[in-house]
């Protein structure tokens, strides 16, 4: 197979050309949700940013599994190893059982992705149907003698790795991901008078010991407790891609502790690292400052799709949330604002427009070739280089866009296209529009929305009429009062044409 996919690998912070381990298949681990609330506009940066992956590797002809996990136990508050279990705490709040409290959670988040059009992973692991496999793990680990028990609780011991795995410039290789000086750290907290189980403060948990009032709980070798977080993404990812794989994937603000962690996890029990390339999308900000629930600025998927939250001005559907994710590339910051979502919209409403008018392109003449105004072989390679350098899909919307304003010319008689290129412009639009980047022209099933759609075109009928009767008054006034309320109408030879 051709190799000319080339992505960002967070671990060596520079592009590189994907090679797969055993070609011609492809293995994918992305980090899911931690299923205790509704997913938001992060959620879903994360799972389009590894969608696009997913599409383009399958359309490259590679034979992809993709592995998305539900994480439903082990993720402590704060992302720390004291404290609550997030989901637990959710369930002790509403008074339900942790698993229902994971299972209604988990169904809201596939509800949102469907939405979002999303496609399925190959595998959905959860976190607490592995626990087996997350306990062996750390058995080996300790084996190993990179992990020591306390008190109930076995942790993972960072300098002991430090020493075995070393990295660039005689530091230790805990750090490397995330380009964090842990060497540095482990001098200034070495001691800690007694305060804490761990020996060191950058140690982190594999297993906890659960206080009586923690819900979740299984028996081990150490104590009846939990999985530590970063546990689950090392032996769900073993178990279903092997001891070494393709991608990782998931959010920036996964780099450091969780992936950091599973690196040193895997190295301590296999005595290598099990990811060739890590991936990461950065984070979604609204006026310049993170989106976050404890900042008191996140916006759920629901809430943009019914509009129901403060800071929004309107209901933005699920097709103009994904297109204006992907305007970004996405390892760059991405901002939240109306204006921008109602650009995308627009946006996307112009590329819509533009495939509908396609259709009703006619080619010009019976020759098989003769000249076209557009340049449709050159618009395929452009599009299929942009996707190969990195999953840049706003360079490949502004190809598209170019290609609207082509289509828009010849619709309009100002340009020709002979048959085969017609046929090549349709299949680019498939391929890169709908199959690719994942648009799609969104169900209109309501029929409130059938009945206003009906109710304009009885309007614009009534108008045809009033033309023919030559009541120019009558025309005029419908014609301006639904300018009034935004709508565009145009005359054309075989009636009009309408939008909004």
């Amino acid at each position: 197979m051709e190799h000319n996919l080339y992505i960002h690998n967070t671990l060596t912070r520079r592009k590189e050309q994907f090679i797969p381990l055993n070609e011609p298949n492809a293995g994918l681990y992305v980090c899911g949700p931690t299923v205790y609330g509704d997913p938001h506009l992060g959620h879903a940066r994360s799972a389009m940013t590894f969608d696009i992956l997913f599409r383009w590797l399958k359309n490259l002809g590679y034979k992809v599994r993709y592995v998305r996990n539900i994480t439903d136990v082990g993720h402590l508050v704060n992302d720390a190893d004291e404290g609550e279990d997030k989901l637990a705490k959710k369930a002790r709040l509403e008074q339900l059982e942790p698993m229902e409290v994971a299972q209604f959670y988990t169904n809201r988040y596939h509800k949102m992705m469907d939405l979002l059009n999303i496609l399925q992973p190959s595998i959905e692991p959860r976190a607490s149907g592995h626990i087996l496999e997350q306990m062996e793990y750390v058995q080996k680990i300790l084996d190993n003698g990179f992990a020591y028990e306390s008190g109930g609780s076995v942790y993972f011991d960072v300098e002991k790795y430090n020493k075995k795995f070393p990295f660039a410039g005689g530091r230790g290789a805990y750090g490397k991901l995330s380009g964090r000086n842990i060497d540095e750290l482990l001098e200034n907290t070495r001691e800690l008078d007694g305060q804490s189980e761990k020996r060191r403060s950058v140690d982190f948990a594999l297993w906890k010991k659960a206080q009586p009032e923690h819900i979740m709980r299984w028996k081990s070798a150490w104590s009846d407790g939990f999985p530590g977080w970063h546990l689950e993404c090392s032996a769900m990812g073993q178990k279903y891609l092997g001891e070494k794989f393709d991608i990782h994937g998931g959010g920036m603000d996964l780099i450091f502790p969780h992936h950091e962690c599973e690196i040193a996890q895997s190295s301590a029990a296999l005595g290598h690292e099990t990811v060739h390339y890590w991936m990461h999308n950065n984070m979604i900000t609204i006026n310049g400052q993170k989106m976050g629930k404890s900042l008191g600025n996140s916006i759920s998927l629901e809430e943009f799709f019914t509009g129901s939250h403060k800071l929004l001005s309107q209901a933005f559907s699920p097709m103009t949330i994904r297109f204006f994710i992907l305007q970004a590339h996405y390892r760059s910051t991405l901002d939240f604002s109306n204006e921008a979502l109602i650009s995308s919209q627009k946006g996307l409403e112009r590329l819509t427009e533009a495939y509908n008018r396609l259709q009703k392109i006619a080619p010009v003449g019976a020759d098989s070739k003769p000249a076209s105004t557009i340049d449709v072989k050159d618009l395929h390679k452009k599009c299929e280089d942009a996707m190969n350098d990195d999953l840049n899909t706003p360079i490949v919307l502004s190809h598209i866009f170019g290609a609207a304003t082509a289509i828009n010319t010849i619709y309009d008689g100002n340009g020709k296209i002979s048959q085969a290129d017609l046929d090549e412009l349709k299949s680019i639009f498939d391929l890169y529009l709908f199959d690719i980047l994942g648009l799609k022209t969104e169900q209109e099933n309501s029929q409130t929305l059938d009945c206003y759609k009906k109710a304009v075109d009885l309007l614009l009928n009534l108008r045809l009429q009033a033309k023919q009767n030559k009541d120019w008054a009558l025309s005029d006034k419908i014609r301006n009062e639904l300018a009034n309320y935004g709508f565009t109408v145009k005359d054309t030879k075989d009636g009009f044409e309408w939008s909004l």
